[in-house]
């Protein structure tokens, strides 16, 4: 590795990426995903690559590595790395490149690694097999690693296996292994969006840090502007394969030129005015407490709730708090061991199956994974009617009218009618599952995190259509997220919940302000700002409380 900071490590010229496609009823075809794209990265400096899905980031992160995953072809321009051109190398070449120069960090630690391999095995297998060092070296530049990532143990850690570590500790092992073989590049393809907003901060801590610290080049791709701000030098701004903007990372996020680079910095602007609560909720959740068939441990404990007719109750916490189990309780999917779920002023039975169907239709809900929740062999047409037959007894014309008033509701409009799930973009298919929620006219919509695996200006659509059909049809949301951008925007009320309890709990204007508990402080100080140098006060701050202790 040369000395020069400012000496380019990695050069794309005129980029063009291709795929085959091949839909439904339809001849196969080329689309081009990179259309042109040139970049350049200099030694010890982080570019980011932002935008929506589809915009060509990790497929440009790959070409990076020779790679094109998924019959995703290079078919123009040059990747030079070193120098050299990798894509004139063959395949030795790019073996002797992948895993030794440039090394890949995934969005999903837990399927990167081998389940019966221990971590160390796994983390210092690219090193010995590109034989840059001996394994005595190697396990000791992994265990500095380790402790430099902030991971427990680092002298020992190496010796588990993935499950008995959490998936914020296996997404900086991930990052140690890739730093382990000594590369000159790493490209990071969204590595903490699937972490919570606690662990999310405290990896990407380690990742900058590590970053300073060896030297190394990265490409760090994203959809979140904010997290990326704080790790980049520098940006580039992608769309549909094209290069949208790329400047400096202070120019982008305070001085944005495009239309569509603004549009990105602005995203979650909503203004929702926080509304007074009705005197009867619609929703009442008192002393719940449950634990999953089978255990004697508890998972969700006392908890006391209310959601109240056209408001929005966020519930809100990490993984494991308890917020989707008490979505199962109040669908009857798990009996609550105490306590009872009230609504419309009836008692419901604890389990699902003895509810009437006018339980079942009042309270619907709307999942996170769109993709999983459709049939894939139905229609749209099929999907939001099948509600419609099921409740009211449509059939016909009458059912396709009312088919036709709700895709308008949801903005889509009829032509997208008789169109399978695999031929709608991701905000388009949980569009069609809000307006199957809707057409069984519920009082009540559980929201598991629906804008969660979406790009924030598709999520940020999402939102507006959810709070527009409050308004509309006076529906009451019980809205399960983590993201706290998400509840400033559209909550009315708010219950903060940690392993299991609601640790604070009532209207968002007071819920949001201090005095916080320890908790509900961590959380919304964990929320990443579009200010340089954020990520650097928080930990600071967090040192100093630390200290303080």
């Amino acid at each position: 590795m040369a000395d020069s900071a400012t000496e380019t490590l990695l050069d794309i010229r005129n980029l063009r990426i291709e795929a085959t496609v091949y839909p439904p009823g339809e001849d196969p075809h080329d689309i081009t995903i990179v259309d042109d794209v040139s970049l350049t990265l200099a030694r010890g400096r982080v570019l980011g690559l932002i935008g929506e899905s589809g915009a060509g980031k990790s497929t440009i992160g790959l070409s990076s590595m020779g790679y094109g995953r998924g019959g995703v072809r290079i078919t123009g321009g040059e990747v030079l790395l070193n120098g050299r051109d990798i894509l004139k190398g063959g395949k030795s070449g790019l073996r002797g490149v992948r895993g030794r120069e440039v090394c890949y960090v995934a969005q999903s630690a837990a399927a990167a690694f081998n389940p019966a391999h221990r971590l160390m095995d796994q983390v210092t297998e690219a090193a010995m097999k590109h034989g840059t060092a001996d394994r005595q070296s190697v396990v000791a530049r992994a265990i500095d690693l380790f402790g430099q990532l902030g991971l427990p143990d680092p002298d020992t850690i190496g010796q588990r296996y993935p499950h008995q570590v959490s998936g914020g500790q296996l997404q900086r092992v991930m990052t140690a292994m890739a730093l382990a073989s000594g590369p000159d590049l790493i490209v990071f393809d969204e590595p903490t969006t699937a972490l919570d907003v606690t662990t999310q901060i405290e990896v990407l801590a380690a990742i900058k840090l590590a970053i300073r610290k060896t030297g190394v080049a990265a490409l760090y791709i994203s959809h979140d502007l904010a997290v990326v701000a704080q790790v980049s030098d520098e940006m580039m701004v992608l769309r549909h394969g094209k290069l949208v903007e790329h400047g400096e990372t202070r120019q982008i996020i305070e001085s944005p030129v495009e239309e569509y680079t603004q549009a990105l910095v602005s995203v979650r602007s909503i203004k929702h005015v926080e509304k007074e609560p009705t005197p009867e909720p619609v929703l009442t959740i008192r002393g719940v407490t449950a634990a999953y068939p089978g255990t004697s441990v508890d998972v969700l404990r006392d908890v006391n709730v209310e959601v109240h007719p056209g408001q929005t109750l966020a519930i809100v916490g990490e993984s494991g708090s308890g917020k989707s189990t008490l979505a199962r309780v109040i669908t009857g999917l798990l009996p609550p061991r105490e306590g009872s779920v009230e609504f419309a002023g009836r008692t419901l039975s604890a389990t699902m199956e003895k509810r009437s169907r006018d339980d079942l239709r009042e309270l619907q809900m709307i999942y996170q994974m769109a993709d999983v929740a459709m049939n894939p062999r139905q229609t749209v047409r099929t999907i939001v009617g099948r509600p419609l037959e099921f409740y009211f007894g449509l059939r016909g014309a009458e059912r396709d009218r009312r088919i036709a008033e709700l895709l308008d509701e949801i903005e889509m409009g009829t032509g997208f009618i008789d169109r399978y799930p695999a031929e709608l973009s991701g905000g388009q298919k949980q569009r069609v599952c809000i307006a199957r929620a809707l057409a069984a006219k519920p009082n009540l919509i559980i929201c598991d995190e629906v804008t969660s695996a979406l790009d924030p200006l598709v999520a940020d659509g999402i939102l507006k259509l959810l709070l527009k059909l409050q308004a509309e049809e006076h529906v009451a949301f019980l809205f399960i997220t983590h993201d706290l951008a998400t509840v400033r925007a559209i909550a009315d009320s708010i219950a903060v919940m940690y392993q299991g309890e609601v640790v604070r709990y009532g209207p968002k204007s007071e819920v949001l302000s201090p005095p916080f508990d320890a908790y509900t402080d961590l959380l919304l100080s964990s929320v990443p700002e579009m200010k340089l140098g954020w990520l650097e006060n928080v930990i600071e701050n967090r040192r100093m409380e630390s200290a303080g202790n």
